[in-house]
């Protein structure tokens, strides 16, 4: 597996397996960054929301909607996406950090924590979901 650096990014794909992106750790920078590029779109997310997602599919104990969806749209609730903006959450609200680009955390985390052995996420073409692994 890769370190997840910028020289040795996590090459992942998203649940439905349709498009490839990678993502890689800034510790440098503050706070802490998850740098995930989309071919040229670059977005950036807390590091934190590694642990607190895993944390938070172990604590609904089944399987949750991804929801993935843009910063201008409205998450639906109870969907990984909704948490990663939710003011509940433990970092208070967005754990996007580029503003315009915040949204897509539904999309793009999930496949991360399923690649480090943290959850378990379904491939469907649609409607994916993920849960805490073992």
């Amino acid at each position: 597996m890769a370190a997840g650096t910028k020289d040795d990014p996590w090459v992942l794909k998203t649940a439905p397996g349709s498009s490839e992106y990678t993502m890689w750790r800034d510790e440098d920078a503050d706070p802490p960054t998850l740098v995930c590029q989309v071919g040229t779109t670059t977005l950036r997310y807390q590091l934190r929301a590694i642990d607190d997602l895993a944390a938070w599919l172990r604590e609904q104990g089944d399987w949750v909607p991804l929801g993935a969806a843009d910063e201008q749209k409205p998450a639906a609730a109870g969907t990984v996406e909704a948490w990663g903006r939710d003011e509940a959450n433990p970092v208070g609200g967005w754990y996007g950090l580029r503003k315009g680009y915040r949204g897509r955390f539904g999309m793009y985390l999930p496949p991360l924590l399923e690649a480090l052995g943290l959850a378990e996420l379904t491939h469907d073409a649609r409607n994916n979901r993920a849960r805490a692994a073992g």
